[in-house]
């Protein structure tokens, strides 16, 4: 990762099309985005499933757990009654390695499953560690991930102290720390780059608070409107 400020989509452009889903990842793609932010779920039948809430009421015409479901039942159910729930390869096709693609971990056991997945299109379909972000609030998959594979880049995900982020980042080596907007200030995103992490903060999708922030010199915005930074 050079020292260029990445550009990067949450959920794919979640401001211009339903978060998560493949024509949201293209529209991003468009966008010319430096990366992608997904998040994934283990499913019942143990597929990895894109999707932000644990529930699916919010955003399809299906209800319950996400993780109480099979694959099949997620891809009979519409999002924002137009798209599917896509799988966490299908993205990767999509994305091709045209741009980063910052995998959220936000349903438990789903270090493995994205373990997996990321060494067989590093084996088979020439992606390398530097096209992947794994990013967490939970730590113990992100210690999973690290147990199981060092060398993947890892983002500690926290909205209450960008200090408590840093000493857990410590223990697992991690790459980046990915700080909720409101907890930046100046001197500690200097702090978190003094001590070797990059700066990835989210969700920032005003013209003004994205130059604020810029300002501090963060590594990253994730934003709904990356087109803005």
């Amino acid at each position: 990762m050079s020292n260029q400020l990445l550009k990067i989509g949450h959920r794919g452009v979640k401001a211009h099309v339903a978060e998560n889903t493949i024509a949201s990842v293209k529209k991003a793609l468009e966008f010319g985005v430096d990366a992608i932010e997904i998040d994934v779920h283990k499913c019942a039948s143990g597929e990895l499933v894109v999707f932000h809430d644990f529930t699916l009421d919010r955003m399809t015409n299906g209800s319950g757990e996400v993780n109480k479901h099979t694959l099949t039942q997620l891809k009979k159910l519409k999002v924002e009654n137009k798209y599917r729930i896509p799988t966490l390869e299908e993205v990767l096709n999509v994305i091709d390695r045209q741009c980063i693609l910052n995998i959220e971990l936000k349903g438990s056991e789903t270090a493995m499953p994205t373990c997996k997945t990321i060494s067989e299109y590093i084996e088979t379909k020439y992606w390398n560690l530097n096209h992947f972000l794994i990013s967490s609030f939970q730590h113990q998959e992100l210690k999973t991930v690290y147990n199981i594979n060092p060398q993947l880049r890892l983002g500690v995900l926290t909205k209450a102290s960008v200090s408590d982020a840093i000493a857990y980042a410590k223990t697992i080596d991690a790459h980046a720390i990915h700080p909720n907007v409101a907890l930046l200030s100046k001197d500690n995103v200097t702090l978190a780059q003094n001590k070797g992490y990059k700066v990835i903060t989210w969700t920032v999708n005003n013209q003004q608070t994205i130059e604020r922030v810029k300002g501090y010199g963060v590594d990253g915005i994730i934003s709904d409107n990356p087109e803005l930074i």
